[in-house]
Parts: structure tokens; C-alpha cells; sequence
């Protein structure tokens, strides 16, 4: 599959007390074999955009490797080496070493590495550069910058930070997942207890996770943005893209502004933010941030329950539903979500039609790239277990086909210029009645 490309933005900035020291640079960007840098001196990307160092923030035995960018005055971290092993004190060193980038503390200990194998690199004779889109590579000294002479690049390494043209996601072929995990607190870069992750069982999407628990997701990619991110609109200064194919699948964006500073972050305390960088106020500006409101939590509303924030409660069930708990119901936690009034008979199904809708959580979902809509629902309809299914692109009036097999979780509606897309939902036929005698946005499609 192709690239697809849209427009969104996460980020926010997080105040960090720093201990400060004369900074040398040792070269312009880039570490050869016989160089290194001490706690004093850092390299600076060719466009004076990323510089490279030590740092230390409010516990003095506790020394990091970081990038962060060069020209705006409140010290911002984009990457950080060893966070989960700082040096005791300030005597480490960074430098190139049989073939890998390493950290090594005043005893001459490796505390971190690039970690590549020698058989990787043993025709290489590698230098360490600094670039200006923040990524640190490690590079074939003659390469010439061509990527196919990296041998390890910062950007599959992030931390709490996506910057343009990084890539959060899967290569499929090498089974390798890049992914953003939060500092553990504002002054402490070791990894922190939320994730944002994309999963790509399914239709993918990407979840922000407390550990083990869901806390927030995205939504399937629709085309034109993720199903859940209504606030995604083409801007001129920048595009977004999502690709999928038999390789990789991952999100990115990109911004055609070399001027204009974005970043997308998980924060110590479980929010998805993204800034933008004001030279006028000298301040970073926050954009877009998630979860923003009761009915971003996942599952709110339980299985079938949808959330939608016009409506009071938030909680409401589709027609042919009804609130399995209902004194739950009625005192505001809609929770365990809803139940068919009628069982489904597979022959005699009907569907519901749902627009503007974040689509069902998606991981036991089936997607069928080149069906068009009259054989999606034939498929659906065919499959008793399907209780759902929605276009896989939206765009030129819809692509393609999604089944959802199993219980729907975390729906939720929008207003009619906010977002979604159309979703039908398995129905009972018994439920036609109630449902011509409907003044909603439902529409029956019969099998």
C-alpha cells in the first residue's frame, strides 16, 4: 500500500530544571574514531538546529547523553541515550568504539551502546554524525550521507519524542517496533509508565497505553487521518502520512517549513501532546493534545455504547440496543455498555447505519483492500460472526472493506462537521419496527 497523506499534530512543554555548564564543541556534527566528548563539550548539527551532550538535571549523580535543540532558550530534550542507566558523575565519555557509538563511565564501564553486532559492521569504518533533523546516525565515513550506508540511526530509537520524519511503527520484516515511552517524572528521563504504540493486527491504529491498560487510541488511519483525530486538516506548512504494506507500517509526519519547529511527545502524566515552536513569543504552542474529554477514554461506554459529548449522559446506545445495567446506567457510568434487545437471526439481519463515527476498536478486524461496498456488506452479511463494517478508505466515496468480528468497543459519534465516518452495525431484523419509526441518523440496509 502506498503512503497516505494528511494533517495532525501532538505535543507540550514540559519545564525541566537544568545544571548548566561551558559548552565546547568538539567538531561541527560529526564524531570520528579518534574523537570523543566529555561532560563539557557537545557537536552541533551542520544548520546549528540539534546539538549533542552530557546533561544533568536536579540529582547530581545522575549524568545523561542528550539532543536537544541548539537555539531555543528553554532547554528542550528530543533523545536521550542512556535513560535508564545514568552515569554516577560527570567524567563519562561518548565516542566511537569497535564499530559502535558507546558511553563509557569514568572506569572505562560501558554504560550504553548502539549495540551492533560486529558482523554488521566489520567492513564499516564508522563516524558518529549529527544531523539537523535531530537524528544521530552512525555512517560509513565515505558514505556521502546515502542512507543505505547507515548502520544505526537515533530515529529507531526514540524516546518520548517524535519528530518530523521519524517513523512510529513496524518494520515487518525484521519484526522491529519503534515507539514513544514517557519520562518517568519532568526531571527524570528513565522510562516512564505510558506508551504510544501502533498496533497493526487488523486495521492499525495506535493506542497510548499505562502500562498495560489502554488509555487512549487513535482510531484506524481512514485515508485522510486517524478515525478518532477529527482535528487532523491539511495545513500548508506541513502533511502527515500513514503507510501499510507487506514491509512496514508506521505514522509520521513531515513539515515543509525548515523555519518551523513541531514535536509530538507522551508526557509523564499519560497525555499525547504536540507543540509548536513561536519565535515571536519564544514559547512552544500547544497544538493538539489527547485524551481531551470524557469520551476519549477508552471504553467508556462499554461494549456497543456510544460516547458522543453533545449528548447528556454522554453514554447512549444504538437503536436495537439497551443499557445492560441500566441503575448503572442512570446514575452516569455507562460502562458496561449495551445488549441487542433481540438475538440476531444470520439469514434475517438488517444493518444500522452510523455516521460520523470513530470506528470500533480494531484489532479483530478483517480488511479486504479492493472490495467495493455492495460485496463488503455480503461478506459481513455471509458471516454470522461479523457484527460490523465500514469503508477502509474514505476517500472518492469510500474503499475497500473492514469486518468486525466480536463485540464493538469504545464508539463514539461526532457532530456532523467533526470527524468520523459511517459505520453499519449488525441489527436484529425484529428491530425494524423501531427503527422506521426512527427520526435519528440511521439508515436499514438489508441483507
Amino acid at each position: 500500500m502506498g503512503t497516505l497523506t494528511t494533517i495532525h499534530h501532538f505535543c507540550f512543554f514540559l519545564p525541566v530544571l537544568f545544571i548548566f555548564f561551558p559548552k565546547i564543541s568538539v567538531s561541527v556534527d560529526t564524531l570520528s574514531g579518534t574523537q570523543f566528548i566529555t561532560q563539557n563539550q557537545t557537536i552541533v548539527s551542520q544548520g546549528d538546529v540539534f546539538e549533542l551532550g552530557f546533561f544533568n538535571l536536579d540529582n547530581p549523580g545522575e549524568w545523561y547523553v542528550g539532543i536537544w535543540y541548539k537555539n531555543i532558550p528553554d532547554r528542550t530534550y528530543v533523545w536521550v541515550a542512556n535513560r535508564d542507566n545514568p552515569v554516577s558523575n560527570s567524567s563519562g565519555v561518548f565516542k566511537v568504539e569497535d564499530r559502535n557509538l558507546v558511553l563509557l563511565d569514568e572506569g572505562n564501564n560501558l554504560v550504553w551502546s548502539s549495540n551492533i553486532t560486529k558482523g554488521d559492521a566489520d567492513k564499516y569504518n564508522p563516524v558518529a554524525q549529527l544531523l539537523d533533523s535531530g537524528n544521530l546516525v552512525l555512517r560509513e565515513a565515505n558514505s556521502n550521507g546515502e542512507t543505505d550506508y547507515y548502520l544505526w540511526r537515533s530515529f529507531d530509537y526514540p524516546t518520548d519524542t517524535l519528530l518530523p520524519d521519524m517513523k512510529l511503527g513496524w518494520d515487518l520484516n525484521t519484526g522491529f517496533n519503534r515507539f514513544l515511552t514517557s519520562w518517568k517524572t519532568r526531571n527524570d528521563p528513565s522510562s516512564g509508565d505510558f506508551t504510544f504504540k501502533l498496533d497493526y493486527k487488523g486495521f492499525p491504529e495506535i493506542f497510548l497505553r499505562n502500562k498495560q491498560d489502554i488509555e487512549y487510541r487513535s482510531g484506524p488511519w481512514n485515508g485522510l487521518r486517524f478515525s478518532g483525530v477529527p482535528e487532523m486538516k491539511p495545513l500548508d506548512y506541513m502533511n502527515f502520512s500513514f503507510v501499510s504494506n507487506q514491509d512496514e507500517v508506521y505514522y509520521s509526519f513531515y513539515i515543509t517549513n525548515n523555519n518551523l519547529f513541531s514535536r509530538l511527545i507522551v508526557t509523564p502524566t499519560g497525555t499525547l501532546e504536540r507543540l509548536t515552536w513561536i519565535p515571536d513569543t519564544k514559547q512552544w504552542n500547544p497544538f493538539w493534545y489527547a485524551p481531551k474529554d470524557q469520551c476519549d477514554e477508552y471504553s467508556e461506554c462499554g461494549p456497543y455504547g456510544m460516547c458522543d459529548t453533545n449528548a447528556s449522559p454522554v453514554c447512549k446506545c444504538p437503536k436495537g440496543f439497551t443499557p445492560k445495567n441500566e441503575q448503572a446506567w442512570d446514575l452516569r457510568d455507562g460502562s458496561n455498555g449495551c445488549v441487542r434487545k433481540n438475538d440476531l437471526d444470520c439469514g434475517k439481519d438488517k444493518f444500522l447505519h452510523l455516521v460520523n463515527m470513530k470506528l470500533p476498536e480494531s484489532t479483530n478486524t478483517v480488511v479486504y483492500r479492493s472490495v467495493n461496498f455492495k460485496d463488503c456488506q455480503a461478506f459481513c452479511a455471509r458471516n454470522c460472526s461479523c457484527t460490523a463494517f465500514s469503508n477502509w478508505d474514505i476517500r472518492n466515496g469510500g474503499i475497500g472493506c473492514v469486518i468486525w468480528i466480536g463485540d464493538l468497543i469504545d464508539l463514539r459519534q461526532y457532530t456532523s462537521d467533526g470527524g468520523g465516518q459511517d459505520l453499519f452495525i449488525r441489527l436484529a431484523a425484529s428491530d425494524l419496527g423501531t427503527l422506521r419509526n426512527s427520526h435519528s441518523l440511521i439508515f436499514l440496509f438489508l441483507i
